[in-house]
C-alpha cells in the first residue's frame, strides 16, 4: 500500500550538489642509504618542536608528492636506524603509500629520473630500484622483520689498553645469545621486556691500545650500542664484560639489510 512495486515515477530530478573524484593509493618501494650522522628517519619533533631540519623521509618523498601530485603519504621501512648512525651497502628497504594522488602512470624511464632528481637533491642519502609495487607487496617487507639479518660495523673504545691478542677471542664466537631489557634510551616509546637476540657472528679489527673495529652480523631487532656498552647491565652479556673492561661505542654503520625486496631494477 505504500511501497508500490515498481515505485512511481519520481516527479523532481535529483540536483547534484558536489561530486568529489578520488584514486586509490599509489605505492612506491626503493632502498635508501643514509650517510649523514644527522640525520634521523623520520621527522624528529620533541614538544612539537622540531629537533632538525630534515628527515630520510622527508627528503624522499617531497619528490614523489610533487610527481604524482598527492594529498599525503605514508612511509614505512625494514628496521629504523639512530639519527647518529649512516646505512651503507644496498640501503633499507622502504615503501611509500601516496594518498589520492592526480597522477599514477609513470615508465620505468621516468621512475629512473624521479630517482635521479631525489639522488641529486642531497648528499645525505642516495636511493636505488624505485619502482612502484602493489599494496600487497608492502607485506613482504615487513614479513620476518626479526627473522632477517642485519650487519654492522661499529668501532668501539675500551678505557683500559688492550692488544691485538685481548680481541681476536670474539672471531670465534657464533651465535652468541643476548638477552636484552628494552634499552633506556628508547624506555619511553616501547614497553619494558627483555628479549633474547642472536650475534651470529663476529670479526674484530685492532686499530690501536684504546680502539678496534668490529664487524656484526645479528639476528634483526638486535641493539647493537646497548651490546657494546651494556647499558647498565641491561644487555647481557655484553662486550664490556666480554672484554672484562668498559667499552663504549663511538660509531656505528649498518652494512647491510638483508631483505631481498623490492626486487632490483637493471641499470
Amino acid at each position: 500500500r505504500h511501497f508500490p512495486c515498481p515505485p512511481s515515477s519520481p516527479r523532481n530530478l535529483c540536483d547534484a550538489l558536489e561530486i568529489q573524484c578520488t584514486n586509490g593509493a599509489v605505492f612506491v618501494a626503493g632502498r635508501y642509504n643514509k650517510y649523514s650522522r644527522n640525520l634521523p628517519q623520520t621527522p624528529w619533533i620533541i614538544d612539537g618542536e622540531r629537533k632538525l631540519e630534515s628527515s630520510v623521509e622527508e627528503l624522499i618523498s617531497e619528490h614523489l608528492m610533487a610527481e604524482f601530485k598527492a594529498d599525503s603519504f605514508n612511509f614505512s621501512s625494514s628496521g629504523r636506524e639512530d639519527v647518529d648512525v649512516r646505512t651503507l651497502g644496498n640501503g633499507r628497504p622502504f615503501a611509500i603509500e601516496l594518498v589520492n594522488p592526480r597522477r599514477i602512470h609513470f615508465t620505468a624511464e621516468e621512475m629512473k629520473r624521479l630517482q635521479q632528481a631525489i639522488n641529486d637533491s642531497s648528499d645525505k642519502i642516495k636511493v636505488r630500484d624505485l619502482q612502484l609495487v602493489t599494496r600487497s607487496a608492502i607485506g613482504r617487507m615487513k614479513e620476518g622483520e626479526e627473522e632477517k639479518t642485519k650487519t654492522y660495523s661499529a668501532l668501539i673504545w675500551t678505557d683500559k689498553a688492550i692488544q691485538r691478542e685481548d680481541i681476536t677471542f670474539l672471531d670465534d664466537i657464533k651465535e652468541l645469545k643476548l638477552e636484552q631489557k628494552t634499552p633506556l634510551r628508547v624506555l619511553h616509546r616501547r614497553p619494558l621486556a627483555v628479549r633474547c637476540r642472536l650475534i651470529h657472528t663476529m670479526k674484530s679489527e685492532y686499530i690501536d691500545e684504546h680502539h678496534f673495529r668490529l664487524h656484526l652480523k645479528t639476528q634483526a631487532g638486535t641493539y647493537i650500542k646497548e651490546f657494546v656498552h651494556g647499558d647498565f647491565g641491561r644487555t647481557k652479556p655484553n662486550i664490556g664484560s666480554l672484554l672484562n673492561r668498559t667499552a663504549d661505542i663511538l660509531e656505528l654503520d649498518v652494512e647491510s639489510v638483508d631483505v631481498d625486496w623490492p626486487p632490483t631494477l637493471a641499470d
